[in-house]
């Protein structure tokens, strides 16, 4: 599948960081990443979070935007639930979190990480359809590595942040995710 932002199925089409503070993360992208704007959902907690084989209702802020045709995250937990976005906190501080790779059939990625000794870490429906994996305790990983499902859901959210990116005139840097 290639979606409409110019990402294909198979390949990385998200970065994310975790950040202390979600505003200052967004006016250093727009400043010295020149991304943006950038698109905030101020409270997911999605439905049926499991990390780490048990249930959790962790909250973050999530931003996004695009570097070109790469999907930029920013994820500012909330509070102190056990989470995949606190795992990285505690262990390393903040930073880069994961790389999102967009697979068709996101059950068959599963398996093969698994196969190459990688754990679901976290696991979430989400609004754009399916369900994201986080893979982690791979070998060399320097993060996780987020399944995300490539749909007509996810090409048209990740589409419309992209087509905000091109050619952005600085004007309306935040806006409503969705």
């Amino acid at each position: 599948m290639t979606f409409g932002f110019g990402g294909k199925s198979g390949q990385i089409v998200q970065t994310a960081y975790v950040v202390q503070r979600i505003r200052p993360a967004i006016d250093w992208w727009i400043k010295d990443g020149k991304a943006g704007p950038f698109f905030l959902l101020d409270s997911f907690t999605g439905p049926d979070q499991r990390y780490r084989g048990g249930p959790t209702k962790a909250d973050v802020t999530i931003a996004m935007s695009f570097a070109g045709h790469l999907n930029i995250e920013l994820i500012q937990p909330k509070d102190n639930e056990p989470s995949v976005y606190k795992e990285i906190i505690d262990r390393r501080g903040y930073g880069f979190h994961h790389l999102g790779i967009a697979f068709e059939d996101v059950e068959a990625a599963r398996h093969e990480y698994e196969g190459r000794g990688y754990h679901v870490v976290f696991s979430t429906p989400v609004p754009s359809g399916g369900t994201v994996y986080f893979m982690g305790d791979g070998a060399g990983a320097p993060g996780f590595v987020e399944l995300i499902p490539a749909n007509a859901g996810t090409d048209d959210m990740f589409t419309r942040y992209w087509r905000a990116s091109v050619d952005w005139d600085g004007k309306d840097p935040i806006r409503p995710f969705g």
